[in-house]
């Protein structure tokens, strides 16, 4: 046995075979992969969505640049506190988010059209509350991550402002 095993990975073929799938194996475990703006944004608003969920209002902000300011006159700061009390007010939240459009300008510069349904429960007289916005996201890639930079919202069939 020790013969056959031998002679056969003594073959030229066998032996690049060999290199060629080490190569790979060594390619595909070193850094992870690459992926798409388009895949980076629908990612980026997952990862909004969860933190939403779970409350994460510092997780929130960080995904906003410092430069953020909205046509409402907000900046970063306000939308902290925004989310402030939107977080003390609710006890659970829940988000439905549904991706309308994506538009990536050079790699840098996105824009994010999505509506969102959100329910909740909080300590009111109902006890609960629904709505659903629609959201035109404005973000800018600084090399590592995305971030917010400015945004115009709605209620659901309203104007966005």
């Amino acid at each position: 046995m020790k013969h056959i095993t031998t002679r056969y990975c003594e073959r030229p073929m066998f032996r690049c075979w060999l290199l060629a799938s080490v190569a790979i194996m060594f390619l595909c475990a070193c850094g992870k992969p690459s992926t798409g703006p388009e895949e980076q944004l629908r990612d980026w608003v997952s990862q909004g969505v969860t933190a939403a969920e779970n409350g994460e209002r510092r997780v929130l902000v960080g995904m906003i640049s410092p430069a953020y300011r909205d046509a409402r006159g907000n900046d970063r700061d306000r939308i902290e506190n925004i989310f402030r009390a939107y977080f003390l007010r609710m006890n659970n939240i829940e988000l439905l988010p549904a991706i309308e459009e994506i538009t990536v300008i050079g790699d840098t510069a996105a824009e994010v059209l999505i509506t969102v349904g959100m329910a909740g429960t909080h300590d009111g007289v109902l006890g609960f509350s629904a709505d659903a916005y629609r959201f035109s996201l404005e973000l800018e890639n600084d090399g590592d991550d995305w971030a917010l930079i400015s945004a115009r919202w709605g209620e659901l069939g309203e104007e966005l402002r």
